[in-house]
């Protein structure tokens, strides 16, 4: 229990790993459940993306605006441009990774594709050494290799679902997705995952901050309007290099998406962008992966229940790493430090 407590300092800090592990596992299923009978969409995926990011710029918007006047929000926004401009680089990375896991949900099952996330597992621990300037124990590190053996040992036993089949959707031409660029472009979406998360950890905590004020750190739910804010314009820019935008906002592309299926798609999403921002306040991007790693053993279970997906001897071994990769982690997490906001900010979390 006191391992548990070290890594919940807070009930709200076990409510928001829970929420954001469910929402995510959720999200998988959920764009699974909406191919068709050949893996395929039958609505725009540039369009959800892009539409997505402006529903998360909104939501973030109304619930700044819950508690304050909107000159005040303009006002923060003025104030803090610069941690704003920032926000780009998680935009683009996120925009990568938003788009991808449409391409890849079409070329692996979701157990596999959650798997294979977690090599982004050692690449975070890198890149929150480097921007915490923090060494992370030799236990953490044990349980993040650990960890990452699982996702090798599972994917012993992959066999991708694009075998012997080199047809890719349209809206994907620019990728030119084939049997033998699928795991290129699922290694470029677990990059942009950890590198993004790790990052806007950074921002969210107040790292950068040049503006001196009594609140300690620009509020969240600004932080947030500027993050899907510059996200709206990457993924306006990623339609516009591939002359696919017009396509994207065009009646015939904002129809497809409303269908009911499309739409819980959209919500889930926007819901699961908000939690991620509490997550990355409240807690941290190491724990943040091994939130993803429990994805494993949900989704196995799930899509076992609802599509039949065999648990296999690799599955089985990787689930009994991951597992084992979360004791070791719980001898020993990382010491999450508290983050000074004003009161306004805390009616907004």
């Amino acid at each position: 229990m006191a391992a548990t407590l070290n890594i919940f300092p807070t009930k709200k800090g076990a409510a928001v790993f829970a929420a954001y592990t469910v929402l995510c596992v959720n999200q998988g299923i959920l764009v699974t459940l909406s191919q068709d009978k050949d893996g395929k969409y039958s609505y725009n995926t540039t369009t959800v993306v892009l539409l997505t990011e402006a529903l998360k710029m909104v939501v973030s918007m109304f619930l700044y605006l819950k508690d304050s006047s909107f000159s005040n929000m303009l006002a923060e926004i003025k104030a803090n441009w610069k941690v704003g401009v920032l926000y780009i680089v998680p935009a683009f990375l996120y925009c990568l990774y938003n788009n991808l896991q449409f391409v890849n949900l079409s070329s692996y099952d979701p157990t596999t594709y959650y798997v294979f996330l977690q090599f982004r597992v050692v690449v975070t621990g890198v890149v929150y050494e480097l921007l915490f300037s923090r060494k992370l124990s030799r236990i953490q590190w044990l349980s993040l290799f650990v960890l990452t053996t699982g996702c090798i040992v599972k994917e012993l036993g992959h066999k991708s679902k694009l075998d012997g089949n080199t047809t890719s959707s349209p809206g994907w031409s620019l990728f030119g997705v084939k049997p033998n660029m699928a795991l290129l472009l699922m290694v470029v979406q677990t990059l942009c995952s950890c590198i993004a998360a790790v990052y806007n950890e950074y921002l969210l905590k107040g790292k950068f901050q040049p503006q001196k004020n009594s609140s300690g750190t620009t509020p969240l739910m600004i932080q947030n309007i500027f993050m899907y804010g510059n996200s709206v314009l990457c993924n306006m820019l990623f339609l516009a290099l591939k002359g696919d935008f017009l396509h994207a906002v065009q009646p015939d592309s904002i129809r497809s998406i409303l269908q009911l299926k499309v739409l819980v798609i959209m919500i889930n999403s926007c819901t699961n962008g908000i939690v991620t921002s509490l997550f990355l306040k409240e807690l941290n991007a190491i724990l943040k992966t091994f939130a993803n790693a429990l994805e494993i053993i949900m989704t196995a279970f799930v899509t076992y229940l609802l599509f039949g997906t065999p648990l296999d001897v690799y599955a089985v071994i990787a689930i009994g790493l991951v597992l084992t990769a979360l004791i070791a982690y719980n001898a020993n997490p990382i010491q999450n430090q508290p983050v000074v906001e004003t009161k306004k900010d805390e009616n907004h979390v």
